[in-house]
């Protein structure tokens, strides 16, 4: 199995050491050959205005709208923002990949970033994970198909779809690798 990490813009690298450490094949994905090459894809963290410029500067946008209709896509912070349905305060056409509403930094500026506990709900366990807010963006609402998997006190933090994982927060910035091996778990379950 091989995993892309759009290389773009934004801390792919961490995202990578996560998977090298998980033993995972991995590549930058920078063009359309580099994506198809993939099982799976992580679109990290950045900011969202550039990654939708970025990607259709570099000719991905198309490819990766496809390539999320029929593989698995992992989304962090801006990654989430990009593969959302809706964005009201973004000017650019979002992948819509995933029917969620965001607003962008909505716990504030650069500033205001946190580390707090998430109730993470996967792999039927409650359980509490480390989440690294960075001008974090807000699930507003989930649409029709949309399954909440983490909770920042009331907030929904992370959610999916059946190829769509989005969280609001960083996972790569923690050593707990948990939310990567559940995306890679989504990756193995669709191929068969």
């Amino acid at each position: 199995m091989k995993i892309g990490v759009l290389a773009i813009q934004g801390d792919f690298i961490r995202h990578q050491a996560i998977l090298t450490r998980l033993h995972i094949d991995n590549v930058p994905v920078k063009n359309s050959t580099d994506l198809n090459s993939c099982e799976g894809l992580i679109i990290p963290g950045g900011e969202s205005t550039t990654f939708v410029k970025l990607l259709k500067a570099f000719h991905l946008f198309s490819s990766l709208k496809e390539f999320g209709s029929n593989k698995v896509v992992m989304g962090t912070c801006a990654g989430l923002i990009t593969l959302a349905k809706k964005v009201p305060n973004l000017a650019h056409e979002t992948l819509n990949l995933i029917d969620i509403e965001v607003e962008r930094n909505a716990y504030g500026r650069q500033i205001d970033s946190f580390i707090d506990d998430v109730k993470l709900m996967i792999n039927n366990d409650n359980a509490i994970f480390e989440g690294v807010f960075i001008r974090a963006p807000k699930i507003i609402k989930i649409g029709e198909g949309v399954k909440p998997l983490a909770y920042h006190h009331k907030n929904i933090v992370m959610a999916e779809n059946e190829h769509i994982l989005v969280s609001t927060f960083h996972p790569e910035l923690t050593d707990d690798s948990r939310i990567h091996e559940y995306f890679l778990k989504k990756v193995k379950e669709l191929q068969r």
